[in-house]
C-alpha cells in the first residue's frame, strides 16, 4: 500500500452530484434495510476483486478510496458522515475496481446487494441519488483509466479494436498502452516476455496475462459473471441484449420476473454501434447508441435482472417444458419462457481479402473507438440505411473526406429525410450513388480500395485506408433451426405469419393460436431484428420487447 496516494480530480459533473452527502434522515432510511457496523482504523473494508463487495453509508470516521496498482496507488475520494460508498458495480454484481480503508475508527450501515437493491426499488428518492451517483463514479473511472485492465495493443493489431470495443461496451474502465508509441513499452514487453503473436494482451487485476484472449476469456479474468447462478431455472431467459432483448428485460424484472440475459458480446446491440440516435421518442437532442444501451442496461439489473456477458447461445432445447437454453460451454439454464432477441448482423460483401482486413481497416460500427483510427485520413461508408447516414455524418467531423457508397440511385427509399439532407448539406460528405466496392489491397492493413460506378461502368483507385462497412443485414438465427420456423432469408417467423404447416410440423400443440410476437413453440417469443417483418428502428425493438413481456405473464398463467 503506497503511503500517500495520488489523488484524481472528478472531471464529470460536480463532487456533490458524485459524492453526495445523506441527510440525517435519508441515513435513518437506509438504515432500515441495512445494519450497523462498527469499523477499526486500517480496518479493510474491500479489495479489488474481492466478490459480494457491500455498500457502506458512513455514520462517523472517515473511509479511504483508492485505486491500488502495482506502480502507485490512486485516491478516488474520502468519505465522510452521510456519504456512501459504491459505483455501478454493486447493481451489476461485478466485483470491485477499488479498496476501501478505514481511516479512524467509526460506524457504518452496511447493506448487501440484494438490501441495496430493495432499497433502490422501493425508495424513489434514495434510488435516484444513489444509481444517479454510482453511474458518475463509473465515468469518472472509465475517463482516468481507472480499472483493473491494462490493454497492451497496437493500431496494426485487428485484435486490439476488437478488444478496446469489447471492454468500452461493456463500460469496463482499462488503461491502455500502445506498442507504437509508448516509450517505456520495452520494459513491459520485458517483464511480461511478450511477444508479436501476443498482441494484444491483457494484464488483468495486475496478476494474470491473457494473451491475445477471446471475449469470454476477459470476462471471466473480469469476474463479469461470477455471481449468477446459470443453472436456475428462470421465469424467463432473454437471449441478446439490444434494445428489444434489454427492454423485455426491464419491463420482466420490473413486473416481478425473474430473468436472465444472455449476450455474446457487450449490450447494445447494432443500435449501441451508432454514433448518434436523433429520432429516438423522448431525446430531441439525440443519444448514442451506446448512451441508449448502457441506461437500459443499468435499469435492468436495477430491477433485478441479470447479465451474462460472452456468453453465446448454441442451441435452444425446445423437446421438452421447461425449455433450455444451452451455452457454448455446454451449461443449460432452463427457462419456463424464452424471448429471442438475437438481432441481425451487417451483411459482408463478397471481396477478396475481406476477412483478411477486418479491425485493421474494415469497420463494423462507428463509434468514438473506431472514429479515432481514421482521424484526418479520408473513408468509406458503405450502406444507405439510417446507420450509414449517421456514420457519415459522424465521421465527418474528424475525417478529411467521407465518400459515402451507395448501390441504389439515392437515399430517399432507406433512410430518414433528416439525415438525407444532412448528407446532402455537408461539404465533407461525398455520396457516390449506384456504386460499390470491388476491391481492397494492403499488407498487415488495408492500404488502398478500388470501386465501380454502376452507371457509367468507371472504375477508381483510391489510397484510402478506412471503410466502415453497414450493408443490409443477416439475422443470428443459425442456432434456432432445429426449433423454431424461419422464412426464407433466416430471419423468425411470429404470430399471424405461422402458417398451420409451420404449426403441426414444428411442434403446436394447443388448441390457441400462437400471440403476436409468438413463434411455433409455445411460451418462445422473437422480438427485434431478428423477427420477420420487424420494422428496423429501435423504437419498434423497444416496443417489441415490452410487449411480449405481457404475452409472456399470459404464457405463465396457463
Amino acid at each position: 500500500m503506497a503511503d500517500t496516494p495520488v489523488p484524481i480530480s472528478p472531471i464529470i459533473s460536480t463532487v456533490e452530484k458524485i459524492f453526495p452527502r445523506l441527510t440525517p434522515e435519508q441515513v435513518s432510511r437506509v438504515s432500515r434495510h441495512g445494519r450497523p457496523r462498527t469499523v477499526l482504523q486500517d480496518e479493510i473494508l474491500f479489495r479489488p476483486g474481492e466478490s459480494a463487495a457491500p455498500f457502506f453509508v458512513v455514520v462517523s470516521g472517515q473511509l479511504e478510496i483508492v485505486r491500488p496498482s502495482r506502480d502507485s496507488d490512486t485516491l478516488v475520494t474520502n468519505l465522510g458522515p452521510g456519504q456512501f460508498s459504491g459505483e455501478i458495480n454493486l447493481i451489476s454484481g461485478r466485483p470491485p475496481l477499488v479498496r476501501i480503508r478505514a481511516l479512524e475508527p467509526g460506524e457504518v450501515i452496511e447493506l448487501d446487494r440484494e438490501r441495496l437493491l430493495g432499497l433502490v426499488q422501493t425508495d424513489n428518492e434514495l434510488g435516484e441519488l444513489l444509481m444517479g451517483a454510482f453511474i458518475l463514479r463509473r465515468l469518472n473511472l472509465f475517463a482516468y483509466g481507472l480499472g483493473d485492465v491494462v490493454l497492451v495493443g497496437s493500431a496494426f493489431s485487428a485484435g486490439t479494436l476488437r478488444l478496446k470495443e469489447f471492454l468500452t461496451r461493456n463500460g469496463h474502465p482499462y488503461a491502455y498502452i500502445d506498442l507504437d508509441s509508448d516509450p517505456d513499452v520495452q520494459i513491459l514487453v520485458d517483464r511480461f516476455g511478450l511477444k508479436a503473436a501476443d498482441i494484444p494482451v491483457v494484464i488483468c487485476r495486475g496478476e494474470t496475462v491473457l494473451r491475445n484472449p477471446n471475449h469470454q476469456q476477459v470476462a471471466d479474468c473480469l469476474g463479469f459473471n461470477e455471481s449468477i447462478d446459470q443453472e436456475h431455472r428462470r421465469d424467463l431467459v432473454v437471449v441478446g441484449a439490444g434494445p428489444a432483448g434489454l427492454a423485455a428485460a426491464v419491463y420482466g424484472a420490473s413486473e416481478g420476473l425473474d430473468v436472465l440475459v444472455l449476450e455474446t458480446s457487450s449490450p447494445g446491440g447494432q443500435a449501441g454501434s451508432s454514433s448518434k440516435i436523433e429520432n429516438y421518442l423522448g431525446f430531441p437532442k439525440g443519444i448514442s447508441g451506446q448512451e441508449l444501451a448502457d441506461r437500459a442496461y443499468f435499469q435492468a439489473q436495477k430491477f433485478g435482472a441479470q447479465v451474462v456477458i460472452a456468453k453465446r447461445a448454441t442451441r435452444l432445447v425446445c423437446d421438452q417444458r421447461p425449455y433450455a437454453v444451452e451455452l457454448e460451454d455446454g451449461v443449460r439454464i432452463p427457462a419456463r419462457a424464452v424471448i429471442i432477441a438475437t438481432g441481425a448482423e451487417y451483411r459482408k460483401l463478397p471481396l477478396e481479402n475481406l476477412s483478411r482486413f477486418e479491425g485493421a481497416g474494415i469497420y463494423y460500427a462507428a463509434t468514438f473507438v473506431e472514429a479515432q483510427y481514421s482521424a484526418g485520413e479520408e473513408v468509406i461508408v458503405v450502406g444507405g440505411g439510417n446507420s450509414a447516414g449517421q456514420a457519415a455524418v459522424f465521421l465527418s467531423q474528424t475525417a478529411q473526406r467521407v465518400y459515402m457508397l451507395v448501390r441504389a440511385k439515392g437515399l430517399a427509399e432507406t433512410m430518414s429525410r433528416y439525415l438525407v439532407r444532412r448528407i446532402e448539406e455537408n461539404p465533407k460528405i461525398d455520396l457516390r450513388v449506384c456504386t460499390e466496392l470491388t476491391a481492397l489491397e494492403g499488407g498487415d492493413r488495408l492500404e488502398n480500395v478500388r470501386w465501380r460506378d454502376n452507371q457509367t461502368g468507371e472504375i477508381e483507385d483510391h489510397a484510402i485506408r478506412h471503410i466502415y462497412l453497414m450493408t443490409g443485414a443477416v439475422p443470428n438465427t443459425a442456432w434456432l433451426r432445429d426449433c423454431i420456423s424461419l422464412d426464407d432469408k433466416g430471419f423468425i417467423k411470429t404470430g399471424p405469419d405461422l402458417s398451420p404447416e409451420d404449426l403441426k410440423s414444428r411442434g403446436w400443440s394447443l388448441t390457441r393460436l400462437p400471440y403476436l410476437l409468438e413463434t411455433n413453440r409455445p411460451g418462445v417469443f422473437a422480438v427485434g431484428d431478428v423477427r420477420g417483418g420487424n420494422v428496423k428502428r429501435v423504437a419498434s425493438a423497444v416496443g417489441e420487447g415490452s410487449i411480449a413481456v405481457s404475452f409472456v405473464h399470459q404464457v405463465l398463467q396457463d
